[in-house]
């Protein structure tokens, strides 16, 4: 793994970009290195009982990281009060909170993006979630109805449901792709088709010609495919969603014994299976983590991704000429029945702990945090890598200006667009699902096991309902 000096910043690589861009993107990208924390004591040191600790999801870009610093330091100095902000790599935050999960030592405040969706309906049905309930009446009419309705849970405990997490961003499946190269052999994003199954194949015939025209080496299609990675089951989930297979109804309960639900899910493992063998899939995205994909891309490994986020134009957003004219940005294709897609939308979300002795300052804090003025300087600082959840913030110029081409269609997807919640939203035991990765694993077995996508579609049909059994 590659750690970047903290002294160093995209700004002052700008004039030398051509040269050493892309090792210098792969390490942004990638979010690797030992666990960073700012403005704390020394790791391991205790923590004074009057200082606020929160433990955030590391930034994909430096400039992330420091907006946030910013933004603590402004309410530090507001509230008179301190925190300790550590931040961890995706991976790293996920399997420590696990850990503390069991040990029982936690911080006050936890923002985990990439594992919201297996974690927070999970925490909040098993009591251990703050009701932040005062807070997010401060700006209730302000907030999307998606993003209320994301953290609107059920707490088993307490018998209740209510609110048990601040929403403060969202995300969507974005279609990266090089439009740079394409140019190499005359395509350019008009000649993209609309057509579901025109559009994969599309990727393909490119991956072959750009070998033969250009004798270039890409593959054509750089979706994720392992185990390990929170992006394999998001892109699984939309392109179920694309053949409207609804694997929960919109009560949370299961429609797996839906024959037609089977056979979706038999559909898609064996499309995947057979663009495997037959080449357009990298063998690495077999053993991919959480930021393999942009590291992929950025590697110009593969002609395009899917990501559920803007981290990968966000990581080239200094280099104005690949920013703007060599990495594009589509929207899925329409469905195969015609229909316009329908995206799933991913609320990130900061959880604060029932049990944290400091709920007063917590709630102080995330008061402060989802201010519209706020909120939006962060996500702006950030470049645009998520989106707002405030109707008032998508006022501000920055989130629809024509020049951003990501920033802008990205915006144009969610205000456009169809959406729904992963369904985590409507059943907490499906964020079992999800953690376990069951589309992942189902994946394995077609892939690098050879059995049957009947097979591997039915154990996980069975895992599924396992999983729902317990959770009774």
């Amino acid at each position: 793994m590659f750690a970047l000096p903290s002294s160093l910043t995209l700004n002052s690589l700008k004039n030398g970009l051509t040269v050493i861009t892309l090792p210098l993107l792969l390490i942004l990208a990638s979010c690797s290195g030992t666990t960073e924390a700012s403005r704390t004591p020394e790791q391991g040191a205790t923590v004074d009982q009057e200082t606020l600790e929160i433990w955030w999801d590391k930034g994909f870009t430096l400039e992330e990281d420091e907006a946030l610093q910013k933004l603590v330091q402004e309410w530090e100095k507001q509230s008179g009060k301190k925190i300790k902000l550590s931040f961890y790599t995706t991976d790293e935050l996920s399997q420590k909170v696990e850990r503390q999960l069991r040990a029982g030592d936690l911080p006050d405040i936890i923002a985990m993006f990439k594992s919201e969706k297996s974690l927070t309906s999970r925490l909040a049905w098993d009591g251990k979630l703050a009701d932040v309930s005062d807070v997010i009446k401060l700006n209730k009419n302000d907030y999307e109805e998606l993003a209320l309705k994301s953290v609107n849970l059920y707490n088993n405990v307490d018998k209740k449901r209510s609110y048990y997490a601040l929403p403060i961003h969202q995300a969507t499946i974005h279609v990266y792709y090089w439009k740079g190269i394409l140019k190499k052999i005359g395509y350019q994003e008009k000649d993209i088709p609309k057509d579901w199954d025109q559009f994969w194949v599309f990727w393909k015939t490119a991956q072959k010609q750009l070998k033969a025209k250009e004798n270039i080496d890409m593959y054509g299609l750089g979706l994720p495919l392992s185990v390990e990675a929170g992006d394999t089951y998001q892109t699984f989930e939309q392109l179920l969603e694309a053949y409207d297979v609804k694997i929960l109804d919109e009560q949370g309960r299961l429609q797996v014994d839906d024959p037609n639900v089977r056979q979706g899910i038999i559909k898609l493992l064996n499309w995947y299976s057979q663009t495997y063998q037959k080449g357009y899939f990298s063998p690495k995205a077999l053993h991919w983590l959480n930021p393999d994909n942009n590291r992929s891309m950025l590697n110009r490994e593969v002609l395009m991704t899917t990501n559920d986020t803007l981290s990968i134009a966000t990581a080239v957003r200094t280099d104005s000429d690949t920013y703007q004219n060599r990495l594009g940005l589509l929207e899925l294709p329409n469905k195969p029945n015609g229909q316009p897609m329908r995206y799933l939308v991913t609320v990130q979300q900061v959880i604060l702990f029932a049990d944290s002795e400091h709920q007063k300052e917590a709630k102080s804090f995330l008061a402060y945090l989802i201010k519209p003025n706020t909120i939006d300087s962060y996500l702006k600082t950030s470049g645009g890598r998520h989106s707002p959840i405030l109707k008032s913030v998508w006022k501000d110029p920055f989130w629809t200006n024509p020049k951003d081409p990501h920033v802008s269609k990205a915006t144009h997807t969610f205000q456009a667009q169809p959406s729904r919640l992963f369904y985590t939203f409507y059943n907490p035991a499906y964020s079992m699902v999800l953690k376990e990765n069951v589309w992942g694993k189902a994946l394995s077995r077609v892939i690098v096991e050879k059995v049957p996508p009947e097979q591997a579609a039915d154990e996980a049909i069975a895992r599924i309902k396992e999983i729902f059994d317990e959770w009774q």
